[in-house]
This record gives structure tokens, sequence and C-alpha cells, in this order.
């Protein structure tokens, strides 16, 4: 009787087993970089690390720079000094991990990484590291001569002379506006938005519904940048009620970057909107398919 309630137990735990897309899967090592941003990355980041970890499918590391200086406090020489030297000290090993994170914003005030960061980033990425652009972390390095980082995003929070924007008109074919035509990056009033998939059979968004809500957001209108070796999966309209630009704007999209494999994801403005179906859907697919070229997690059960 214990033989067989023992046989029984085995079959349900191999049954299990199956029944999990990632279980017995190895744990994708992931790095999340934060540190300064005009988006709150504090409160954001913990909600991403959870949101990655529970699936059951990463372990997960943060690197946080040193703070931005406060520009209307001068440091002394030497507060200077130790802030020199925690940058310094910014030296995230790249190789340990197959994917990186972005959850860092210069914009304003920001400081860019160390020349030596940005061409091991580099590096990483041509030998086929992996990458997920987080909301406000394309508006990074817009005003910096870090081209490489252009090219991977695609397209970033730039001027109208500052590259192509990439969008959609209503039968779903592609607008490119050479760069100085067309608006500039902005959005209008948060609002809730309807999310329309582009590519069906993309490993990011199979099984996604052709059409859901995401919630209340910020939906980014008008993105510039090289726009090279992008594909575009998903996008929003951005309507003239709420200041839009009237085109289908993209939300989420892949780039290639020598081997490497980038995926950026216009949403999730802070901790709520982050923790919607639609904004977990696409970070933990999106995550997955940077670091293998695959997809096993399954849909939030309440994407619709």
């Amino acid at each position: 009787m214990v033989r067989t309630f023992c046989c029984w137990l085995a079959l349900v735990a191999v049954g299990l087993a199956l029944a999990s897309p990632v279980a017995g899967a190895a744990r994708i090592s992931v790095l999340i970089i934060d540190g300064q941003n005009n988006h709150g990355w504090a409160a954001t980041t913990p909600v991403i690390k959870e949101m990655l970890e529970k699936t059951g499918r990463f372990t997960v590391d943060v690197a946080t720079t040193p703070p931005k200086p406060d520009p209307k406090k001068p440091m002394t020489d030497e507060q200077k000094k130790a802030h020199q030297e925690a940058w310094a000290k910014f030296r995230p090993d790249f190789s340990k991990y197959q994917a990186v994170f972005c959850n860092y914003n210069d914009y304003g005030q920001g400081e860019s990484w160390p020349e030596e960061v940005q061409k091991a980033f580099e590096k990483y990425m041509k030998d086929g590291g992996g990458l997920v652009v987080y909301h406000a972390a394309n508006n990074a390095f817009v005003n910096t001569h870090w081209t490489e980082w252009h090219k991977m995003v695609g397209l970033l929070w730039g001027k109208p002379d500052f590259g192509v924007h990439v969008a959609m008109d209503d039968a779903g074919k592609i607008i490119r506006q050479p760069k100085g035509e067309g608006p500039g990056a902005g959005h209008g009033p948060q609002h809730p938005y309807e999310i329309v998939i582009r590519v069906k059979d993309h490993p990011i968004t199979q099984g996604m519904p052709e059409k859901f809500m995401h919630v209340k957001d910020e939906l980014y209108q008008g993105q510039r940048g090289p726009a090279e070796n992008m594909t575009i999966l998903a996008t929003a309209f951005a309507s003239p009620e709420f200041k839009g630009t009237g085109l289908h704007e993209p939300m989420a999209f892949t780039v290639t970057y020598g081997k490497g494999r980038v995926f950026v994801c216009m949403l999730g403005h802070d901790a709520s909107s982050t923790s919607d179906a639609a904004c977990t859907a696409f970070l933990t697919r999106g995550t997955e398919w940077v670091a293998t070229g695959k997809v096993t997690i399954p849909l939030p059960a309440d994407l619709k």
C-alpha cells in the first residue's frame, strides 16, 4: 500500500513538472542596473526583481550606481572625490549574466556610465548578451556620444533631429519619418490604452490576445533613433484626445545588435503600471527571450 502511494506521488510530481514550462529548467542570471533615473527606480526595481523571480525562471542581482549629485547643493572637493571613487568601483561583470535589465536613465542631471563600463557592455552585447530596456531607460544616454547604445535601443527619447521616427498608420503600414521631420519624443497625460499585437508568432507575443487593455500609464510617442534591425511587436494608438500624434506608436519591439538580442518595453511608468498583466507579460517573457531566444514563461491568466 505504501509502495503504491509512493508511486502515485512520483507520478503526480512528474506530471506537475511536465505541466510547468519552467520546471527543471536552469535559472537565467539577470542583472538589473539602477541608481539614477527621472522615474522612481527605487520603487520599480523591487517590483521587477520580484516579478522575475516569481516565475521560477530567473536569479536576479541588482547593481546600483552612485546617486546623482543634487545640482542645488554644490559638492565639496572631498565629496567630489568620494563620488569619483564610487563610480570607479562601479564595474559590473556583465559576463556573469545572460541578461541585463536596464532601469537606469541619465536624462536631465544624471550621469553617463564610465567609458570602461560602456566598452565592456558593448563587447558583452556583440558577443551575444541580452538587454531589456524598460520604460524611461530608453531616455538614457541620448545627450551623449554613446552611439552604440543608440543602436542597441533603436528608438530613444530624442528631439526630431536625433534620428528616425517609426510608427504605424491605421492600416498597420510602417511609417518612417526622417531625421528632422515629424514629432519629437513625448507623451500626453496618463490614461488607459489598448495594446495591439503586430507580430503574433514571435516567442514574446505568441499566445497573446490580438488586442488588450493596459492600465493608466504614459504612452510614449515620437521616439527617435537609428531604428535599425528592429521588429515592432506591439503598438498603441497615440490619440489626439490625449495630445497624441494620431499614429500607432511602438510599445514593444526588438533590436538585433551584433550577436546580442534587445527587447524594449515602453510600458511601466511606476510600480502600479509595471505590475499590470500586460507589462508583466512583456517584461518576464522579454527577459527570457533576450537571454535564450525562446520563451517558456506562460502568459498571466488575467491578460485580456
